[in-house]
Protein backbone atom coordinates (compact mmCIF):
# COMPACT_ATOMS: atom_id res chain seq x y z
CA UNK A 1 0.00 0.00 0.00
CA UNK A 2 0.99 3.64 -0.25
CA UNK A 3 3.65 4.57 2.35
CA UNK A 4 1.37 7.27 3.74
CA UNK A 5 -1.53 4.88 4.23
CA UNK A 6 -2.65 4.37 7.82
CA UNK A 7 -4.26 1.07 6.86
CA UNK A 8 -1.19 -1.15 6.52
CA UNK A 9 -1.89 -3.14 9.69
CA UNK A 10 -4.85 -5.39 10.51
CA UNK A 11 -7.98 -3.66 11.75
CA UNK A 12 -7.90 -2.90 15.48
CA UNK A 13 -11.44 -4.01 16.25
CA UNK A 14 -11.15 -3.11 19.94
CA UNK A 15 -10.45 0.50 19.06
CA UNK A 16 -12.99 0.54 16.24
CA UNK A 17 -15.83 -0.84 18.37
CA UNK A 18 -14.96 1.59 21.14
CA UNK A 19 -15.29 4.45 18.65
CA UNK A 20 -18.39 3.00 17.02
CA UNK A 21 -20.16 0.47 19.32
CA UNK A 22 -22.68 -0.48 16.60
CA UNK A 23 -19.88 -2.47 14.94
CA UNK A 24 -19.42 -4.81 17.91
CA UNK A 25 -22.25 -7.29 17.11
CA UNK A 26 -20.62 -8.09 13.76
CA UNK A 27 -17.14 -8.84 15.10
CA UNK A 28 -16.13 -12.46 15.70
CA UNK A 29 -13.02 -14.65 15.86
CA UNK A 30 -12.33 -16.73 12.78
CA UNK A 31 -10.71 -20.16 12.58
CA UNK A 32 -7.28 -18.55 12.95
CA UNK A 33 -8.38 -16.84 16.18
CA UNK A 34 -8.30 -13.44 14.50
CA UNK A 35 -10.98 -10.81 15.00
CA UNK A 36 -12.84 -10.00 11.80
CA UNK A 37 -16.29 -9.45 10.31
CA UNK A 38 -18.26 -11.26 7.61
CA UNK A 39 -17.61 -9.00 4.62
CA UNK A 40 -20.57 -10.52 2.78
CA UNK A 41 -22.95 -8.84 5.26
CA UNK A 42 -23.63 -5.28 4.09
CA UNK A 43 -24.51 -3.99 7.57
CA UNK A 44 -21.19 -5.27 8.90
CA UNK A 45 -19.26 -3.48 6.13
CA UNK A 46 -21.30 -0.30 6.62
CA UNK A 47 -20.53 -0.17 10.34
CA UNK A 48 -16.86 -0.99 9.73
CA UNK A 49 -16.69 2.00 7.38
CA UNK A 50 -18.45 4.24 9.87
CA UNK A 51 -15.99 3.17 12.58
CA UNK A 52 -12.97 3.78 10.34
CA UNK A 53 -14.21 7.20 9.26
CA UNK A 54 -14.90 8.20 12.86
CA UNK A 55 -11.65 6.88 14.29
CA UNK A 56 -9.16 7.63 11.52
CA UNK A 57 -10.70 10.58 9.68
CA UNK A 58 -12.46 12.48 12.48
CA UNK A 59 -15.97 12.23 11.09
CA UNK A 60 -18.91 12.69 13.44
CA UNK A 61 -21.20 10.50 11.37
CA UNK A 62 -21.55 9.03 7.87
CA UNK A 63 -24.38 7.16 6.15
CA UNK A 64 -25.55 5.94 2.77
CA UNK A 65 -29.07 5.12 1.59
CA UNK A 66 -30.08 1.47 1.31
CA UNK A 67 -28.81 -0.23 -1.88
CA UNK A 68 -26.12 2.36 -2.60
CA UNK A 69 -22.45 1.42 -2.88
CA UNK A 70 -20.47 1.13 0.34
CA UNK A 71 -16.82 1.78 -0.58
CA UNK A 72 -13.78 0.14 1.06
CA UNK A 73 -12.11 3.06 2.83
CA UNK A 74 -8.44 1.91 2.63
CA UNK A 75 -8.64 1.43 -1.15
CA UNK A 76 -10.29 4.80 -1.66
CA UNK A 77 -7.59 6.49 0.44
CA UNK A 78 -4.93 4.98 -1.87
CA UNK A 79 -6.23 6.97 -4.84
CA UNK A 80 -6.14 10.17 -2.79
CA UNK A 81 -2.55 9.56 -1.62
CA UNK A 82 -1.36 8.98 -5.18
CA UNK A 83 -3.08 12.16 -6.35
CA UNK A 84 -1.18 13.95 -3.59
CA UNK A 85 2.08 12.50 -4.95
CA UNK A 86 1.35 13.94 -8.40
CA UNK A 87 0.56 17.34 -6.90
CA UNK A 88 3.79 17.18 -4.92
CA UNK A 89 5.76 16.51 -8.11
CA UNK A 90 4.20 19.67 -9.50
CA UNK A 91 5.20 21.57 -6.33
CA UNK A 92 1.52 22.08 -5.63
CA UNK A 93 0.60 21.41 -2.02
CA UNK A 94 -1.30 24.48 -0.84
CA UNK A 95 -4.77 25.75 -1.66
CA UNK A 96 -5.48 22.62 -3.69
CA UNK A 97 -8.90 22.27 -5.31
CA UNK A 98 -10.19 18.95 -6.60
CA UNK A 99 -13.32 17.79 -8.40
CA UNK A 100 -14.91 14.34 -8.10
CA UNK A 101 -17.05 13.40 -11.11
CA UNK A 102 -19.76 11.03 -9.85
CA UNK A 103 -19.07 11.29 -6.12
CA UNK A 104 -21.89 8.88 -5.21
CA UNK A 105 -24.04 8.88 -2.11
CA UNK A 106 -21.00 8.07 0.02
CA UNK A 107 -19.06 11.19 -1.09
CA UNK A 108 -15.94 9.34 0.00
CA UNK A 109 -13.29 10.93 -2.22
CA UNK A 110 -14.20 14.54 -1.35
CA UNK A 111 -14.33 13.57 2.34
CA UNK A 112 -10.94 11.85 2.30
CA UNK A 113 -9.33 14.61 0.26
CA UNK A 114 -10.61 17.20 2.71
CA UNK A 115 -9.76 15.27 5.87
CA UNK A 116 -6.35 13.87 4.90
CA UNK A 117 -4.88 16.78 2.96
CA UNK A 118 -7.21 19.68 3.78
CA UNK A 119 -8.03 20.13 0.09
CA UNK A 120 -11.03 22.11 -1.06
CA UNK A 121 -13.23 19.61 -2.88
CA UNK A 122 -16.27 19.69 -5.16
CA UNK A 123 -18.35 16.55 -5.64
CA UNK A 124 -20.80 16.21 -8.53
CA UNK A 125 -23.47 13.63 -9.26
CA UNK A 126 -26.59 13.27 -11.39
CA UNK A 127 -28.48 11.02 -8.96
CA UNK A 128 -30.82 13.04 -6.71
CA UNK A 129 -30.58 10.60 -3.78
CA UNK A 130 -26.80 10.53 -4.04
CA UNK A 131 -26.75 14.33 -4.07
CA UNK A 132 -28.92 14.51 -0.92
CA UNK A 133 -26.91 11.83 0.88
CA UNK A 134 -23.59 13.48 0.04
CA UNK A 135 -24.86 16.81 1.35
CA UNK A 136 -26.01 15.14 4.57
CA UNK A 137 -22.63 13.46 5.04
CA UNK A 138 -20.83 16.76 4.59
CA UNK A 139 -23.10 18.56 7.04
CA UNK A 140 -22.78 15.79 9.67
CA UNK A 141 -19.21 16.79 10.61
CA UNK A 142 -18.48 20.29 11.82
CA UNK A 143 -16.19 22.20 9.49
CA UNK A 144 -16.50 19.81 6.56
CA UNK A 145 -18.94 22.04 4.66
CA UNK A 146 -16.25 24.72 4.52
CA UNK A 147 -14.05 22.34 2.53
CA UNK A 148 -16.57 20.43 0.40
CA UNK A 149 -19.21 21.69 -2.02
CA UNK A 150 -21.79 19.34 -3.55
CA UNK A 151 -23.09 20.14 -7.05
CA UNK A 152 -25.96 18.53 -8.94
CA UNK A 153 -25.50 17.52 -12.59
CA UNK A 154 -28.82 17.74 -14.42
CA UNK A 155 -27.80 16.63 -17.89
CA UNK A 156 -26.97 12.97 -18.55
CA UNK A 157 -24.86 13.94 -21.55
CA UNK A 158 -22.51 16.17 -19.56
CA UNK A 159 -19.70 15.25 -17.22
CA UNK A 160 -17.83 18.53 -16.74
CA UNK A 161 -20.15 21.05 -18.39
CA UNK A 162 -22.52 22.78 -15.95
CA UNK A 163 -20.25 21.64 -13.10
CA UNK A 164 -17.03 23.52 -13.85
CA UNK A 165 -18.03 27.15 -13.91
CA UNK A 166 -16.62 29.92 -16.08
CA UNK A 167 -13.20 31.14 -14.87
CA UNK A 168 -13.08 28.35 -12.27
CA UNK A 169 -9.89 26.31 -11.86
CA UNK A 170 -9.29 22.85 -10.38
CA UNK A 171 -5.88 21.32 -9.75
CA UNK A 172 -7.21 17.85 -10.53
CA UNK A 173 -10.31 15.80 -11.18
CA UNK A 174 -10.97 12.21 -10.08
CA UNK A 175 -13.54 9.66 -11.15
CA UNK A 176 -14.62 6.14 -10.23
CA UNK A 177 -16.60 5.23 -13.36
CA UNK A 178 -19.32 2.58 -13.71
CA UNK A 179 -17.47 -0.47 -14.98
CA UNK A 180 -20.20 -2.80 -16.26
CA UNK A 181 -21.84 -2.56 -19.67
CA UNK A 182 -25.30 -3.75 -18.57
CA UNK A 183 -27.43 -4.56 -15.55
CA UNK A 184 -27.04 -8.27 -16.31
CA UNK A 185 -23.26 -7.99 -16.30
CA UNK A 186 -23.38 -6.04 -13.03
CA UNK A 187 -25.58 -8.71 -11.44
CA UNK A 188 -23.18 -11.48 -12.49
CA UNK A 189 -20.28 -9.49 -11.08
CA UNK A 190 -22.07 -9.12 -7.75
CA UNK A 191 -22.72 -12.86 -7.63
CA UNK A 192 -19.04 -13.55 -8.19
CA UNK A 193 -18.15 -11.16 -5.41
CA UNK A 194 -20.58 -12.87 -3.05
CA UNK A 195 -19.26 -16.31 -3.83
CA UNK A 196 -15.68 -15.21 -3.35
CA UNK A 197 -16.55 -13.73 0.02
CA UNK A 198 -18.73 -16.56 1.27
CA UNK A 199 -16.99 -19.41 -0.58
CA UNK A 200 -20.35 -21.04 -1.01
CA UNK A 201 -23.34 -20.90 -3.33
CA UNK A 202 -25.86 -18.57 -1.79
CA UNK A 203 -27.93 -15.45 -2.43
CA UNK A 204 -28.80 -16.75 -5.90
CA UNK A 205 -31.78 -14.57 -6.71
CA UNK A 206 -31.68 -11.01 -7.95
CA UNK A 207 -33.73 -9.79 -4.97
CA UNK A 208 -31.21 -11.31 -2.58
CA UNK A 209 -28.35 -9.69 -4.47
CA UNK A 210 -29.98 -6.26 -4.25
CA UNK A 211 -30.68 -6.83 -0.57
CA UNK A 212 -27.11 -7.78 0.27
CA UNK A 213 -24.96 -5.73 -2.08
CA UNK A 214 -26.04 -2.25 -3.03
CA UNK A 215 -25.33 -0.18 -6.06
CA UNK A 216 -27.55 1.92 -8.24
CA UNK A 217 -27.50 1.69 -12.03
CA UNK A 218 -25.51 4.92 -12.34
CA UNK A 219 -22.89 3.53 -9.97
CA UNK A 220 -22.53 0.08 -11.54
CA UNK A 221 -23.13 0.17 -15.27
CA UNK A 222 -23.62 2.31 -18.36
CA UNK A 223 -24.08 1.62 -22.05
CA UNK A 224 -20.73 0.63 -23.49
CA UNK A 225 -19.27 -0.05 -20.08
CA UNK A 226 -16.18 1.44 -18.52
CA UNK A 227 -14.17 1.94 -21.73
CA UNK A 228 -16.84 4.00 -23.48
CA UNK A 229 -17.54 6.06 -20.36
CA UNK A 230 -13.85 6.92 -19.95
CA UNK A 231 -13.48 7.75 -23.64
CA UNK A 232 -16.38 10.18 -23.23
CA UNK A 233 -14.75 11.58 -20.07
CA UNK A 234 -11.52 12.16 -21.98
CA UNK A 235 -13.24 13.77 -24.96
CA UNK A 236 -15.19 16.17 -22.76
CA UNK A 237 -12.13 16.98 -20.68
CA UNK A 238 -10.47 18.62 -23.68
CA UNK A 239 -13.02 21.43 -23.51
CA UNK A 240 -11.81 22.29 -20.01
CA UNK A 241 -8.07 21.75 -20.51
CA UNK A 242 -7.21 25.29 -19.43
CA UNK A 243 -9.32 25.02 -16.27
CA UNK A 244 -7.90 21.78 -14.86
CA UNK A 245 -4.32 20.89 -13.98
CA UNK A 246 -4.81 17.20 -14.69
CA UNK A 247 -7.71 14.79 -15.08
CA UNK A 248 -7.81 11.23 -13.76
CA UNK A 249 -9.98 8.14 -13.61
CA UNK A 250 -9.83 4.69 -12.10
CA UNK A 251 -9.66 1.86 -14.65
CA UNK A 252 -10.91 -1.44 -13.24
CA UNK A 253 -10.28 -3.54 -16.35
CA UNK A 254 -6.69 -3.68 -17.55
CA UNK A 255 -7.83 -4.73 -21.04
CA UNK A 256 -9.46 -1.30 -21.47
CA UNK A 257 -6.16 0.58 -21.20
CA UNK A 258 -5.23 0.44 -24.88
CA UNK A 259 -8.61 1.89 -25.89
CA UNK A 260 -8.14 4.66 -23.36
CA UNK A 261 -4.59 5.41 -24.54
CA UNK A 262 -5.79 5.65 -28.15
CA UNK A 263 -8.40 8.23 -27.18
CA UNK A 264 -5.84 10.23 -25.22
CA UNK A 265 -3.35 10.13 -28.10
CA UNK A 266 -6.07 11.16 -30.52
CA UNK A 267 -6.67 14.31 -28.48
CA UNK A 268 -2.90 14.86 -28.03
CA UNK A 269 -3.16 14.54 -24.26
CA UNK A 270 -0.09 13.57 -22.26
CA UNK A 271 -0.81 10.72 -19.90
CA UNK A 272 0.54 8.30 -17.31
CA UNK A 273 -0.82 5.22 -15.53
CA UNK A 274 -0.38 4.58 -11.81
CA UNK A 275 -0.70 1.03 -10.44
CA UNK A 276 -1.94 0.71 -6.85
CA UNK A 277 -1.39 -2.38 -4.71
CA UNK A 278 -3.85 -3.40 -1.99
CA UNK A 279 -2.48 -6.58 -0.49
CA UNK A 280 -3.01 -9.20 -3.18
CA UNK A 281 -5.16 -6.90 -5.27
CA UNK A 282 -4.07 -4.45 -7.93
CA UNK A 283 -5.93 -1.45 -9.26
CA UNK A 284 -4.90 1.45 -11.42
CA UNK A 285 -5.77 4.94 -12.52
CA UNK A 286 -4.87 6.93 -15.60
CA UNK A 287 -4.20 10.65 -15.44
CA UNK A 288 -3.75 13.06 -18.30
CA UNK A 289 -3.17 16.70 -19.07
CA UNK A 290 -2.83 19.05 -22.01
CA UNK A 291 0.40 20.92 -22.70
CA UNK A 292 -1.11 24.36 -22.83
Amino acid sequence: MHPKSIHTAAYDFNALTETHPELAPYVFRNEYDQETIDFSIPAAVLHLNKAILKQDYNLTDWNIPTHYLCPPIPGRAEYIHHIADILSEQAKDKNVRGLDIGMGANCIYPILGAQIYNWKMVGADIDANAFASAEANVKATKGLAAKIEIRKQNNNANLFEDIIQKDEYFDFTICNPPFHASEEEATKGTLRKLRNLRKEDGFQTKDEIVLNFGGQASELWCNGGEALFIKRLIKQSSTFKTQVGFFSTLVSKKENLNKIYKQLDKLKALHKTVVMNHGNKKSRFVYWWFEN
